[in-house]
């Protein structure tokens, strides 16, 4: 199994900046992508970011591009997503995931087996 634990989220002002942490623990294999995503209330679940492990390509949903970044630390087993220029928009349960993309893309739900609990981020205007 793939264990995946986030944190970071908060509360934050418009225009301001978190940085979501996911620590992965458990096997080291069977899976060759991360991923961001996020999902508020009464909303489905959208892909945001996401990244081939080991330096691969990375990907960013049209809604945060140029202001989110995924990057990723190998030998700390974390994942990252960088947020700035935060909006009330953002309001939301970021969750991290691992999977292995058989071509439904890396924002999609469906490329990804293991899940984190999540972690909220609130941005107030």
């Amino acid at each position: 199994q793939v264990q995946l634990v986030e944190s970071g989220g908060g509360s934050v002002q418009a225009g301001g900046s978190l940085r979501l942490s996911c620590d992965v623990s458990g096997y080291t294999y069977g899976y060759n992508c991360f991923g961001w995503f996020r999902q508020a209330p009464g909303k489905e679940r959208e892909g945001i970011a996401g990244g081939y492990i080991n330096g691969g390509s990375t990907y960013y949903a049209d809604p945060v591009k140029g202001r989110f970044t995924f990057s990723e630390d190998n030998a700390k087993r974390t994942v990252y997503l960088q947020m700035d220029a935060l909006k009330p928009e953002d309001t939301a349960m970021y969750y991290c995931a691992a999977g292995e993309d058989y071509g439904f893309g890396i924002l999609s739900p469906r490329t990804f087996k293991y899940w984190g609990q999540g972690t909220q981020v609130t941005v107030s205007s």
